[in-house]
């Protein structure tokens, strides 16, 4: 009688089905493993990208996540650093404290100009200019209490609000002054929450008083919702677009009820915009911070995975969360 592991079974002996068996199992043990395995460096998607449009707490509003608490999920994700936003005060002296708490990650602030700083303040700029550290690097213009968002929301042109233009579309002296300071401190000036109009008016007027870095705040989020034609305009005056992931989360869908009547953009609006403008001239953030919204280290994951998906290369990506956040920075040449 032959032995047991040279029966035959299907044409194949005892011993070569046994071998083969194994070593189908352990292809499978090592493909579930290999599943379940953490991230590498090399996938991660935040490898040196910048956030430059975070909120947290501590603020007015609940916050899903402090400053360092913040900084330290960065840097944990080889982040290359962000920005700290607030609505009513400046955030470079809370950028300066993180850093001594959370070293290793390039983290900073700066200045809204809503009513509880003044509205169109040049001192309260040149103040947060001065402060230590010198993390102070972006000044925007007022945001919820900016005339454009009050009208925008409560369909009233007369809502009230701060404007940065006169009757005839020409910039206010106060905006002016800011402006000459933030060119002479060589610090980015966002357009925040104005009116598209008020938006244009105010990046050709940064570039007369000769501001080099100029970013067009969620230029398609409301309540901006800037056409394509005068973000091309934006463009060509040497100023950057902004897309921000908290779009994509906004509409009549959101989960958060104060969402669903800001505008909701999709991932295939966002890549058709890139691809019109080119990335070189876009930056990529999260705007959230939100309670109960995603984490901003998640959104922008998710952004990132998003944009790919619908054709957005890698190197595009690159300008838009690393090359074009650092330049504008300051960490690299503009």
């Amino acid at each position: 009688m032959k032995r047991e592991w040279e029966e035959k079974i299907g044409g194949w002996s005892r011993r070569d089905f046994l071998k083969a068996a194994g070593v189908l199992g352990a292809m499978a043990i090592a493909h579930r493993a290999a599943a379940q395995a953490p991230t590498s460096v090399e996938e991660n998607l935040l490898e040196g990208a910048f956030d430059m449009h975070i909120h947290a707490a501590p603020d007015v509003a609940a916050r899903s996540v402090n400053d360092i608490g913040l900084a330290q999920r960065a840097k944990e994700m080889g982040m290359g650093g962000l920005v700290i936003k607030n609505h009513e005060f400046i955030t470079n002296d809370r950028a300066y404290l993180v850093r001594q708490v959370v070293p290793g990650i390039e983290v900073f602030g700066g200045i809204v100009l809503n009513y509880s700083v003044g509205g169109l303040n040049p001192v309260a700029v040149e103040r947060m200019v001065r402060f230590t550290g010198g993390y102070g690097k972006i000044v925007w213009l007022p945001t919820f209490d900016a005339a454009g968002h009050k009208s925008f929301f409560t369909k009233n042109p007369d809502a009230g609000g701060i404007r940065v233009t006169d009757g005839t579309g020409q910039i206010l002296p106060e905006l002016r002054k800011v402006l000459q300071l933030v060119a002479k401190a060589d610090i980015i000036f966002a357009t925040a929450h104005v009116s598209p109009q008020e938006a244009l008016a105010s990046v050709q007027a940064a570039r007369d008083e000769g501001v080099r870095r100029i970013i067009v705040s969620h230029a398609m989020y409301s309540p901006v919702q800037m056409s394509l034609e005068d973000m091309g305009r934006c463009v060509e005056t040497g100023a950057f677009i902004e897309h921000v992931y908290l779009a994509n989360l906004a509409g009549p869908g959101a989960p958060l009820e104060w969402m669903r009547t800001w505008r909701h953009i999709s991932m295939k609006m966002y890549a058709e915009a890139i691809k019109t403008l080119g990335a070189e001239h876009c930056i990529l953030s999260t705007d959230l911070g939100q309670y109960l919204n995603p984490t901003p280290a998640d959104g922008m994951q998710e952004f990132i995975r998003g944009l790919s998906q619908q054709g957005i290369s890698k190197e595009e990506l690159g300008w838009m969360v690393r090359k074009n956040p650092a330049r504008l920075l300051g960490l690299e040449p503009l």
